[in-house]
């Protein structure tokens, strides 16, 4: 990824650009495309089947890049109003079903907001590392859905895609043998997404000496998956990356009812992640990198982060009101009794988080949970600087208490 890439903005350059791409993709056709700047790098995740249906599991927005490789995944895309992701939608499955198209595979956009305009860049034959973005939102299982597909399954009789378009997970007999079973996808209405995930991808860089690639031994990772966030790490049997391989190591991915709550939990989790060992990291730029206010507001395209970077890295100014309290040379610090209940309150979310987890699984399994999973009052036990507290903690909602 990103190679073979450059931007020419003067006819004496051309030449000079061509030898360049020739020699990092030699034998590959040389393609001139129109320069779309202040783009998003948006993208339809499509699966199609060997009888001709073919349909949109939504998409993904993977503007945040850096030298062309993506470093910050997350859907589904919102920056393309609903009329126009529709749009890009439908093109995306015409093209699939155009050239019979079979198994999961990516259509990949730049889209202009100011003109509200789409440019189509390829079709992706694949399933992409940030593939579980999709699952999180449709709750569609992607390999699970190739291999079905890849055993001659119709799209209309896969559990999840029939959940998907608000059909019962199985289809009766009876509506298989006359036909009723089949799902028109040009008609039939895909359920709205499942709140929203973002994903960062972990990789053994230094950000702070141009995103330069680092190698060595890692001794340690402390990761901890909770009912929003997920995550993978891989490496060679000696716990080391080495030179030759990519510097992608691992990838997050947080979900949440909506965008920003999905980004908070992000911020959480890569504050909790804890990597120790011989190389560099992104972790800690990139959790400074989503909490800028241009990321917080989803105003980014596909150059935002190397301009970042050109103009010396992430500055993230202080706020007034801590200069105002510097200046006084008070600090307002909270008191033991404030930092009681901000614990109490993580203790009883991660308690009903793991419950309603564990509720779910029982009913996976067909079995009957125990109502107490649900409990949304917890009485806690704290202490803090030798003083024990009690306190008791009701939920009022999804991450309210």
């Amino acid at each position: 990824g990103g190679k073979g890439i450059r931007m020419v903005d003067q006819e004496e350059d051309v030449q000079n650009a061509y030898r360049q791409v020739c020699g990092e993709v030699p034998g590959s056709p040389i393609f001139i495309m129109k320069l779309s700047t202040n783009s998003r790098h948006l993208e339809v995740q499509l699966l199609a089947d060997e009888y001709g249906n073919a349909i949109a599991l939504n998409g993904r927005d993977c503007s945040v890049q850096r030298r062309h490789q993506k470093i910050i995944e997350e859907g589904p895309p919102v920056a393309a109003s609903p009329e126009v992701w529709k749009q890009m939608e439908d093109a995306a499955v015409s093209l699939a079903k155009a050239v019979g198209y079979t198994n999961a595979g990516t259509v990949e956009y730049l889209y202009s907001e100011p003109d509200k305009k789409y440019y189509f860049l390829e079709l992706n034959p694949r399933l992409q590392v940030e593939h579980p973005v999709t699952e999180m939102i449709t709750r569609v299982n992607l390999p699970a859905a190739q291999l079905q597909v890849a055993m001659g399954i119709p799209l209309y009789h896969i559990p999840e895609v029939r959940e998907l378009y608000g059909k019962n997970r199985f289809a009766d007999e009876e509506d298989v043998s006359n036909g009723k079973s089949v799902i028109d996808f040009t008609v039939t209405e895909r359920i709205p997404a499942y709140g929203h995930c973002i994903a960062v991808r972990i990789t053994a860089e230094n950000a702070e000496a141009g995103f330069k690639p680092t190698s060595g031994g890692i001794q340690e990772i402390n990761f901890r998956s909770t009912p929003n966030v997920w995550g993978y790490f891989s490496m060679d049997s000696s716990g080391s990356i080495h030179e030759f391989a990519d510097s992608q190591f691992g990838h997050l991915f947080a979900s949440g009812p909506n965008r920003e709550q999905a980004r908070r939990n992000m911020v959480l989790a890569l504050k909790e992640l804890s990597i120790r060992g011989d190389i560099s990291t992104t972790v800690d730029y990139i959790s400074k990198l989503i909490e800028l206010d241009d990321f917080v507001e989803n105003n980014i395209d596909t150059g935002w982060l190397d301009r970042i970077i050109k103009e010396g890295g992430i500055k993230i100014a202080p706020s007034a009101e801590s200069l105002r309290r510097v200046s006084s040379g008070k600090v307002n610090r909270l008191n033991n009794d404030s930092l009681v209940a901000i614990g109490a309150t993580v203790v009883a979310f991660d308690q009903c988080s793991g419950d309603e987890a564990t509720f779910l699984e029982l009913l996976e399994r067909g079995q009957l949970p125990p109502l107490n999973l649900l409990n949304m009052v917890r009485d806690l036990e704290l202490i803090l600087n030798g003083v024990k507290y009690k306190l008791r903690c009701t939920r009022t909602g999804i991450s309210e208490f």
